[in-house]
Protein backbone atom coordinates (compact mmCIF):
# COMPACT_ATOMS: atom_id res chain seq x y z
CA UNK A 1 0.00 0.00 0.00
CA UNK A 2 1.10 3.54 -0.62
CA UNK A 3 -0.18 5.22 2.51
CA UNK A 4 0.98 8.77 3.09
CA UNK A 5 0.17 11.44 5.59
CA UNK A 6 0.72 12.52 9.13
CA UNK A 7 1.15 9.94 11.82
CA UNK A 8 -0.43 10.41 15.22
CA UNK A 9 1.11 9.36 18.49
CA UNK A 10 -0.92 8.57 21.56
CA UNK A 11 -1.72 11.77 23.49
CA UNK A 12 -4.29 10.39 25.93
CA UNK A 13 -4.03 9.51 29.61
CA UNK A 14 -0.85 7.70 30.65
CA UNK A 15 -2.82 5.23 32.76
CA UNK A 16 -4.39 3.81 29.61
CA UNK A 17 -1.05 3.29 27.87
CA UNK A 18 -0.14 0.70 30.52
CA UNK A 19 -2.94 -1.51 29.17
CA UNK A 20 -0.88 -2.23 26.03
CA UNK A 21 0.40 -5.81 25.96
CA UNK A 22 2.59 -7.55 23.37
CA UNK A 23 0.34 -9.28 20.85
CA UNK A 24 -2.74 -7.51 22.21
CA UNK A 25 -3.26 -5.13 19.29
CA UNK A 26 -6.46 -5.12 17.26
CA UNK A 27 -7.17 -7.71 14.59
CA UNK A 28 -5.59 -6.85 11.23
CA UNK A 29 -8.24 -6.73 8.50
CA UNK A 30 -6.73 -7.16 5.07
CA UNK A 31 -9.73 -8.71 3.31
CA UNK A 32 -13.50 -9.23 3.55
CA UNK A 33 -12.73 -12.77 4.69
CA UNK A 34 -10.71 -11.39 7.62
CA UNK A 35 -13.70 -9.21 8.54
CA UNK A 36 -16.11 -12.18 8.20
CA UNK A 37 -13.96 -14.31 10.49
CA UNK A 38 -13.38 -11.61 13.10
CA UNK A 39 -17.03 -10.52 13.29
CA UNK A 40 -18.22 -14.13 13.52
CA UNK A 41 -16.01 -14.57 16.61
CA UNK A 42 -17.62 -11.61 18.40
CA UNK A 43 -20.49 -12.15 20.86
CA UNK A 44 -23.88 -11.44 19.19
CA UNK A 45 -24.51 -8.18 21.10
CA UNK A 46 -21.06 -6.87 20.13
CA UNK A 47 -21.71 -7.47 16.41
CA UNK A 48 -24.49 -4.89 16.46
CA UNK A 49 -22.40 -1.96 17.68
CA UNK A 50 -19.52 0.06 16.29
CA UNK A 51 -15.95 -1.17 16.67
CA UNK A 52 -12.79 0.63 17.70
CA UNK A 53 -10.40 0.97 14.77
CA UNK A 54 -6.95 2.25 13.94
CA UNK A 55 -5.05 2.37 10.69
CA UNK A 56 -1.50 1.44 11.63
CA UNK A 57 1.57 3.08 10.06
CA UNK A 58 1.70 0.27 7.48
CA UNK A 59 -1.79 1.24 6.32
CA UNK A 60 -3.51 -1.82 7.81
CA UNK A 61 -6.97 -1.51 9.33
CA UNK A 62 -7.07 -2.96 12.86
CA UNK A 63 -10.31 -3.63 14.74
CA UNK A 64 -11.13 -4.19 18.39
CA UNK A 65 -14.36 -4.26 20.41
CA UNK A 66 -15.91 -0.82 20.91
CA UNK A 67 -14.97 -0.48 24.56
CA UNK A 68 -11.31 -1.12 23.75
CA UNK A 69 -8.80 1.68 23.95
CA UNK A 70 -7.34 2.91 20.68
CA UNK A 71 -3.81 2.78 22.10
CA UNK A 72 -4.29 -0.93 22.85
CA UNK A 73 -5.73 -1.57 19.37
CA UNK A 74 -2.61 0.13 17.94
CA UNK A 75 -0.25 -1.85 20.17
CA UNK A 76 0.92 1.48 21.62
CA UNK A 77 2.32 2.69 18.30
CA UNK A 78 1.67 5.61 16.01
CA UNK A 79 -1.32 5.51 13.67
CA UNK A 80 -2.45 7.10 10.43
CA UNK A 81 -5.99 7.40 11.80
CA UNK A 82 -8.22 6.12 14.59
CA UNK A 83 -11.89 6.17 15.48
CA UNK A 84 -15.06 4.12 15.51
CA UNK A 85 -16.57 2.17 12.62
CA UNK A 86 -19.69 0.10 12.00
CA UNK A 87 -20.39 -2.28 9.15
CA UNK A 88 -23.31 -4.00 7.55
CA UNK A 89 -23.33 -7.11 5.45
CA UNK A 90 -25.46 -6.72 2.34
CA UNK A 91 -25.84 -9.24 -0.48
CA UNK A 92 -22.59 -11.00 0.33
CA UNK A 93 -20.40 -7.93 0.74
CA UNK A 94 -19.29 -5.71 3.60
CA UNK A 95 -20.12 -1.99 3.62
CA UNK A 96 -19.18 0.69 6.12
CA UNK A 97 -22.32 2.07 7.75
CA UNK A 98 -20.72 4.81 9.82
CA UNK A 99 -17.14 5.84 10.49
CA UNK A 100 -15.68 8.60 12.65
CA UNK A 101 -12.28 9.81 13.77
CA UNK A 102 -13.52 9.83 17.38
CA UNK A 103 -10.44 8.84 19.34
CA UNK A 104 -9.58 10.99 22.32
CA UNK A 105 -6.37 9.00 22.71
CA UNK A 106 -4.97 9.95 19.30
CA UNK A 107 -7.18 12.93 18.35
CA UNK A 108 -6.62 12.47 14.60
CA UNK A 109 -7.51 15.28 12.24
CA UNK A 110 -10.33 14.84 9.74
CA UNK A 111 -7.59 14.99 7.09
CA UNK A 112 -6.68 11.42 8.12
CA UNK A 113 -9.61 10.11 6.08
CA UNK A 114 -7.55 9.05 2.99
CA UNK A 115 -5.63 6.52 5.11
CA UNK A 116 -8.92 5.00 6.27
CA UNK A 117 -10.30 4.90 2.73
CA UNK A 118 -7.16 3.25 1.39
CA UNK A 119 -7.13 0.60 4.14
CA UNK A 120 -10.80 -0.20 3.47
CA UNK A 121 -10.25 -0.35 -0.29
CA UNK A 122 -7.27 -2.66 0.20
CA UNK A 123 -9.53 -4.96 2.25
CA UNK A 124 -12.29 -4.83 -0.37
CA UNK A 125 -14.79 -3.08 1.91
CA UNK A 126 -17.08 -0.44 0.43
CA UNK A 127 -17.06 2.89 2.24
CA UNK A 128 -18.42 6.43 2.15
CA UNK A 129 -16.48 9.33 0.62
CA UNK A 130 -15.47 10.78 4.01
CA UNK A 131 -15.98 10.35 7.74
CA UNK A 132 -19.73 10.15 8.31
CA UNK A 133 -19.23 11.62 11.80
CA UNK A 134 -16.17 13.91 11.61
CA UNK A 135 -14.71 15.14 14.90
CA UNK A 136 -12.55 18.29 15.07
CA UNK A 137 -9.91 18.12 17.81
CA UNK A 138 -7.84 21.09 18.98
CA UNK A 139 -5.46 21.73 21.86
CA UNK A 140 -5.87 24.99 23.71
CA UNK A 141 -2.68 27.05 23.44
CA UNK A 142 -3.38 28.63 26.87
CA UNK A 143 -4.54 25.82 29.19
CA UNK A 144 -3.24 22.96 26.97
CA UNK A 145 -6.46 20.93 27.31
CA UNK A 146 -7.75 18.88 24.39
CA UNK A 147 -11.06 20.08 22.99
CA UNK A 148 -13.68 18.78 20.60
CA UNK A 149 -14.84 21.69 18.46
CA UNK A 150 -18.60 21.72 18.00
CA UNK A 151 -20.57 23.78 15.49
CA UNK A 152 -17.41 25.60 14.31
CA UNK A 153 -17.07 27.27 17.73
CA UNK A 154 -13.28 27.40 18.10
CA UNK A 155 -13.34 28.37 21.78
CA UNK A 156 -11.82 26.30 24.58
CA UNK A 157 -14.52 24.79 26.79
CA UNK A 158 -12.10 24.80 29.74
CA UNK A 159 -10.75 28.37 29.78
CA UNK A 160 -12.60 30.29 27.05
CA UNK A 161 -9.50 31.01 24.91
CA UNK A 162 -9.63 30.97 21.13
CA UNK A 163 -8.60 27.69 19.53
CA UNK A 164 -6.55 27.54 16.33
CA UNK A 165 -8.27 26.53 13.11
CA UNK A 166 -5.39 24.20 12.16
CA UNK A 167 -4.86 20.85 13.90
CA UNK A 168 -2.42 21.27 16.81
CA UNK A 169 -3.18 18.50 19.31
CA UNK A 170 0.31 17.03 19.43
CA UNK A 171 2.96 19.72 19.79
CA UNK A 172 5.65 17.15 18.88
CA UNK A 173 3.98 16.03 15.63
Amino acid sequence: MSVRGRTYRYVGPADLRVLVRPGGEGRAISSSTDLDEWVSQRPPAEREEAFTFVVDVDGVLRLAPRRSEHVVCAGGGRVLSAGEISFRHDMGRWLVDEVSNQSTGYCPDVSSWPAVAEALEHAGIEHPAAFTLPVVFRRCPDCREHNIVREDDFVCVFCGSDLPHDWNVDPRA
